[in-house]
């Protein structure tokens, strides 16, 4: 099962970040592109409690499926973020969350984003504008994130490892929001 290795960061400035990535030898995977992410989990949120994700995603016009869940050797202290993971494209993602229903997984949180992708000879960063604010990833080796970081501008102390929900949590507590979800239709002032 592979695993994923990653870190976020916060991003002032997306042409700046942009640009930086270019001269680090980055180049555009794929163009800013539309994304949804709809997780499933039990009435009782099991999959949450063992920090486990089921989700279906919509980016661009393909359907992902992917389940996440913490390594056997998770370290809480880890500077990256490890996740196994498991993820395969299909057809029709809506067909898949009538499927999850039915065998009792339910929509528990959904979250949206302009994903823009890069990536070098190693690993990729991604620049996501969410309506939190944009937030950047680095995914690959360890040794490759902790080089890269300060090529772009960042630094080992701003290195965020929680996923978007958690995210989402911390800003819903700091501004006392009700939004249920991170989308642009429920968090009033965020771009599109």
């Amino acid at each position: 099962m592979p695993t994923e290795v990653e870190i976020k960061f916060r991003v002032a400035d997306p042409e700046a970040l942009t640009h930086r990535l270019q001269e680090a030898g980055f180049r555009v995977e794929t163009a800013r592109t539309f994304e949804r992410n709809i997780l499933y989990d039990t009435p009782d949120r099991r999959l949450r409690a063992q920090t486990s994700i089921l989700r279906v995603r919509r980016y661009g016009d393909r359907w992902v499926v992917t389940l996440k869940c913490l390594p056997e050797n998770h370290d809480p202290e880890a500077r990256h973020k490890h996740r196994d993971e498991t993820e395969t494209q299909v057809q029709d993602g809506e067909a898949i969350g009538h499927i999850f229903a039915h065998l009792g997984y339910r929509p528990a949180f959904t979250y949206e984003k302009w994903r823009t992708e890069f990536a070098d000879e190693t690993g990729h960063c991604v620049l996501d504008e969410t309506p939190i604010g944009v937030y950047a990833e680095l995914e690959g080796p360890p040794a490759w994130i902790d080089a890269t970081g300060p090529k772009l501008g960042v630094e080992a102390s701003e290195f965020l490892t929680l996923s978007y929900g958690r995210l989402f949590e911390k800003w819903r507590e700091e501004r006392g929001s009700s939004a249920q979800n991170l989308t642009f239709d429920e968090i009033p002032g965020s771009a599109h």
